[in-house]
């Protein structure tokens, strides 16, 4: 984007009502945990089935701050999902060890336990070391998830909903935007999926267990359309010690 345009956009953050209307979310998906986009999908549309059209989007980075504030409004977030143009790196696609997350905070900062057919899972480690946090988005869709290119999606008619209203960055996954122009000119994403937020909007997960490799592998089998083989798959995931952080223990959590 060339500095005129960075001054327009300013300029209508500043006098156009659509700043204070439209907000979404915008998240890019790839590979995860060591799981094919397709796959992931397929899980989350069994989970949403299992929790009357609930389910939880993993996600690497934490919330906007404004996002506590916009959900106790309990306004409707569309939340738009893209597909990453770069491919997966290694560390996705092949993790040295994954970890599947129990429980989350709420926009209280109360701990509660992720819904019964929920599974979220993400690599075990991150830059080398034991990856102590990670985020999920709260979603509710009415109807089944599918993968598709739908309408353009143009991130330059957007900017973070943060006091700076910064441009969205290229190594942001996952933003809280608002509107301020309305582009045509493609760039690249889609809108491959849609959902609205829903709860807290965008949650800190908490108590990981480690999976072993069978767990992963079965889990990166599982292929059923069956509900009940989901949650029991779920169930038996979920079972087990939290993952201890502490120094003594470091070197045992990081081997796999």
């Amino acid at each position: 984007m060339n500095n005129r345009q960075d001054r327009e956009l300013k300029d209508q953050m500043g006098q156009s009502p659509m700043a204070d209307q439209i907000l979404l979310c915008w998240t890019r998906m790839q590979t995860e945990a060591g799981q094919p986009l397709a796959k992931i999908v397929h899980r989350k549309n069994l989970e949403r089935e299992g929790n009357g059209g609930l389910f939880f989007w993993g996600v690497g980075n934490p919330p906007a701050q404004a996002t506590r504030s916009i959900s106790a409004t309990k306004e409707t977030i569309k939340v738009v999902f893209s597909k990453m143009k770069s491919k997966p790196k290694e560390v996705d696609t092949a993790p040295s060890q994954t970890f599947v997350w129990r429980t989350y905070i709420d926009m209280v900062g109360a701990e509660r336990p992720l819904p019964d057919n929920t599974l979220v899972t993400s690599r075990g480690s991150h830059h080398g070391k034991p990856k102590k946090v990670h985020y999920a988005l709260m979603c509710h869709s009415e109807s089944s998830l599918r993968l598709g290119a739908g309408k353009p999606f143009i991130p330059s008619n957007y900017r973070n909903c943060t006091p700076t209203a910064g441009q969205v960055g290229n190594s942001q996954v996952t933003a809280l935007l608002q509107m301020v122009a309305n582009r045509t000119e493609p760039e690249g994403y889609y809108e491959d999926m849609t959902a609205n937020l829903t709860g807290s909007f965008w949650v800190k997960l908490s108590d990981p267990r480690r999976l072993d490799q069978d767990e992963i592998e079965e889990c990166n089998r599982f292929a059923s359309d069956s509900l009940e083989d989901w949650s029991e798959l779920v169930t038996r995931l979920r079972q087990g010690p939290t993952v201890d952080f502490s120094e003594d223990n470091a070197q045992k959590t990081l081997a796999f």
